[in-house]
């Protein structure tokens, strides 16, 4: 027995011999299991599975080697799978290419092009009309790397688009450097600055208005501590052509920055000056400062003031989205002059629906003389538009059921807008501030499938406390209502992030032409109905969530889409920890759940550098309020021997920053050796991380493999 300090609490960890233990999922490699146990807030923590978080050590990578050897055996068996799989090589790569992070800058207009016969997004200019023939490829990932091994996390041009900023990462570890490539040539420029992005803080710049020079994020060196080189994100400023070692510090912990800050810079309606928003982990306070041109700055708000996302006009003035007494949201504004949160003044006060602050900054989208505000209506967009000072405007056109993520403001006062549905391919439309109305655009997706025999169908769930939850349900016209549907549904409930409809691809239509059903859950910790929507499912109301999802699956259930044994649930990451509470606190709700780099130890995730990031949304083991709601509901710690789990299938990614892969080794682990039902698989991808950057056939094989487990536990053709 030795004493250790875990948490800044004592700690007591008793070991014995360790024991290797027959899986009670027949056929599951078996796992060897020692006696630990951690003393947290009083309580003894058992965690027998702790040697398995060491990834480097060789027993643990024998270990996962055969837990995926299993998986491999078990998907490519499935009859269906390889068919699967080459219907949904065919289906994505015969879709038309797609554009997403329209940029106007220099005259031109700056695009991600996703080539589906290729690895990886490019990054392509064209001019202002948005005319497709007028692109040319400035950046090409998949010419650095064919199979698709790096990519980009975010650009940046440069005020008069003649270079273009890019983080560059490698094996979907967004652990990204910064390079500049000259937009005429596509040749690099200078020299790359290292360790600008990493997952969870991300990465941000924004140039100086004469192109010279820019702000940009980075992470510490040598000049820390090895455990703090994730942490202390902090803002300087590049000259281009001077060393980045010579670069001064703009924003740091000296400011206030905290250990977890995550910086995003934005300058694109008045380089006047710069905007710097900084969160506090990810739990959703914002501080902002401004950067001014002579290397001064002012703080505009801190953390406490509710001021979740802010942007500088074109008219010299600050405008601020604020839920101080307002949770849906109010517009502020003030001087450029005098900036401080104390002296702006309502222009637009709270309305019944939510102002959409999930794109921080871009929340706010501005023309020379209009202002957008995306408010979401529990899933479904809407936009208003106003004038500078507040005044009304109408809305913008848009179909029913829609989400817009995106919209780029033009110099000539007209915006570009994405358009996304459950049925139809995304497509870009353009409003035009002479005559008021919109119009397609070239920028759109051309499918060789079609939704035209599906309908959206939307119902409320009641949840435990009485809270209406909203779903959307995509089936088959005509489809019977007899409880015969095999049925999958998706949910994720954190973080204030939506579950908002986008166009349901390749997959779900050959889900649908097996006589399935979709169904879309909008539960509480998203910010579907705002902020207050969010705050009743994160830190010790997260129980909420698990509650909202059980109730929309036993909707299903009573409404007779489907009954138990054909319903499955999905998710990932966050959706990854709903699917691990909904299967151990109503192991008998669904016939199969698939779970992708999903989070399940909630003792031990805030060690990791992303979970720290994450206390925000989550709590602290640390705060005893916290630990209690935390351990009631870890997916790995209610774990029960001899309960009937349904079968599962887990994903997770060997290169992931996000999530570490250990909280899928152990929680697959203990689940084997409990479970009478299963049986439970663990795949885990060597070429991936949390999703984000993967290759185009990583990204095939994922779908194949769960398609494949579904088409298998519901015994379909």
């Amino acid at each position: 027995m030795k004493q250790r300090s875990v948490f800044s609490l004592a700690a007591v960890i008793f070991s014995a011999t360790v024991v290797t233990v027959l899986a009670a999922d027949q056929g599951a490699p078996p796992t060897a299991r020692d006696k630990v146990v951690d003393v947290i807030q009083g309580v003894q923590v058992s965690d027998p599975y702790r040697w398995l978080e060491n990834a480097d050590d060789p027993k643990v990578a024998a270990w996962s080697d055969a837990q995926n050897a299993r998986a491999r055996a078990y998907l490519d068996a499935v009859p269906a799978r390889a068919k699967l799989k080459e219907k949904l090589t065919q289906l994505t790569t015969a879709a038309s290419s797609s554009y997403s992070g329209l940029t106007a800058q220099g005259g031109k207009l700056f695009a991600v092009f996703n080539d589906p016969q290729k690895q990886q997004p490019q990054i392509v200019v064209m001019n202002l009309s948005a005319d497709p023939a007028s692109q040319k490829i400035v950046l090409d990932p998949n010419a650095i790397d064919a199979k698709g091994g790096t990519s980009f996390d975010w650009f940046e041009p440069s005020p008069d688009g003649k270079l273009l900023a890019v983080s560059l990462s490698v094996g979907g570890s967004e652990d990204g450097d910064l390079h500049v490539f000259d937009v005429a040539t596509g040749r690099e420029t200078g020299t790359p600055i290292k360790h600008v992005q990493y997952p969870t803080a991300g990465g941000s710049m924004a140039w100086a208005p004469d192109g010279t020079g820019f702000w940009y994020t980075r992470f510490p060196g040598t000049e820390r501590a090895e455990a703090d080189r994730h942490f202390f994100q902090q803002a300087y400023f590049h000259k281009v052509g001077s060393p980045s070692v010579e670069d001064p510090l703009v924003l740091s912990d000296k400011d206030g920055l905290p250990r977890i800050a995550e910086i995003k810079f934005d300058n694109r309606y008045n380089a006047k000056a710069t905007l710097a928003t900084v969160q506090l982990g990810d739990g959703g306070k914002f501080a902002h400062w401004i950067l001014r041109n002579d290397g001064s700055k002012v703080q505009v708000s801190g953390f406490d003031d509710k001021v979740v996302a802010a942007a500088i006009g074109p008219d010299d003035a600050i405008y601020m989205i604020s839920r101080a007494g307002a949770p849906k949201g109010k517009i502020l504004k003030a001087a450029l002059a005098d900036p401080r949160f104390s002296k702006a003044t309502v222009i637009i006060p709270e309305a019944p629906d939510a102002i959409t602050t999930d794109a921080w900054s871009l929340s706010l989208v501005m023309t020379k003389d209009r202002l957008f505000v995306r408010d979401i209506i529990g899933g479904p967009t809407q936009i208003r538009m106003f004038d500078l000072a507040g005044k009304p405007l109408g809305k913008l056109p848009l179909p029913d059921l829609v989400s817009v993520d995106e919209l780029a403001a033009l110099p000539n006062g007209d915006v570009l807008y994405e358009v996304a549905s459950y049925l139809r391919p995304r497509y870009f439309a353009r409003w035009i501030a002479a005559t008021g109305k919109s119009e397609e655009t070239k920028l759109k997706v051309t499918s060789p499938i079609t939704y035209d025999d599906v309908e959206v169908v939307r119902e409320f769930a009641v949840s435990k406390d009485g809270t209406r939850v909203p779903v959307s349900i995509i089936r088959r016209k005509g489809a019977p209502m007899d409880g015969s549907n095999p049925t999958v549904l998706n949910g994720y409930g954190g973080y204030g992030i939506n579950e908002t409809p986008s166009f349901l691809g390749p997959r779900w239509r050959l889900w649908l032409d097996a006589g399935g059903i979709y169904a879309d859950a909008n539960i509480r910790g998203g910010g579907e109905y705002g902020e207050s929507w969010h705050l009743e499912g994160n830190l010790t109301k997260k129980q909420n969530v698990f509650d909202d999802f059980a109730a929309v699956a036993n909707l299903l259930i009573s409404r007779k889409y489907t009954r138990g044994e054909k319903l499955a649930v999905i998710g990932g990451s966050n959706g990854g920890l709903l699917m691990g509470a909904t299967l151990t606190q109503n192991p008998s709700l669904a016939h199969a759940v698939i779970s992708s780099v999903g989070i399940y130890d909630m003792i031990r995730v805030e060690l990791d550098p992303n979970g720290e990031f994450n206390t925000q949304e989550f709590g602290t083991v640390k705060d005893p309020a916290q630990f209690k709601a935390l351990y009631a509901y870890s997916p790995y710690h209610n774990i029960k021997a001899g309960t009937k789990y349904p079968a599962i299938l887990m994903l997770t990614g060997a290169n992931d920053g996000r999530v570490n892969p250990m909280q899928s080794r152990k929680f697959a682990a203990a689940l084997q050796a409990a479970t009478t039902g299963g049986p439970i698989y663990l795949r885990t991808s060597k070429s991936s991380g949390h999703g984000i950057g993967s290759a185009l056939s990583e990204r095939i094989d994922q779908q194949a493999d769960t398609l494949a487990f579904l088409y298998d536990q519901f015994g379909l053709k």
